[in-house]
């Protein structure tokens, strides 16, 4: 069986695959393109989402810095008024010697217990036998208070 086709049918059906064709290279770059962006789509998703946390990780160090600021504006201010107060210093002796001076009484006990002192028995200067006060030098450890002159 023959079959007869026109030129001009054959031309119009050439020109309708040369179009579909193209159309199908087309459609395969688009989907190539498409897949390629959502990679890009998905990268940048997950970017957002690190920079996203980052910025709470930021803000949370952020106000700890605010606080901390304030906590050390108060302690500032809290040593300068104790400064501005200092009438006294207390001296540490050791069997007669100056050993230390320091701020509170505490801190000379410390300091005085951090070089063997017992711990307990801070009391009244000890008494030799007949109710006479002991020389400084047999006193293992005796604090001092001293005023100070001229702070005010």
């Amino acid at each position: 069986m023959i079959a007869i086709v026109r030129t001009r049918t054959l031309h119009a059906l050439r020109a309708r695959v040369s179009e579909a064709e193209t159309a199908r290279v087309e459609a395969e770059r688009c989907l190539e393109q498409s897949g390629n962006l959502r990679v890009v789509l998905d990268r940048a998703i997950a970017d957002a989402a690190r920079l996203d946390g980052e910025l709470e990780t930021l803000r949370a160090q952020s106000l700890l810095d605010t606080e901390d600021r304030q906590a050390l504006r108060t302690l500032l201010r809290i040593a300068r008024k104790q400064a501005a107060r200092a009438d006294r210093v207390y001296v540490l002796f050791h069997f007669g010697e100056l050993h230390s001076v320091h701020a509170t009484q505490d801190a000379a006990e410390i300091a005085a217990e951090a070089e063997g002192a017992p711990r307990d028995g801070w009391a009244s200067p000890a008494t030799c036998c007949g109710g006479a006060p002991a020389r400084a030098s047999e006193v293992p450890w005796r604090i001092r208070t001293l005023p100070l002159g001229g702070t005010r």
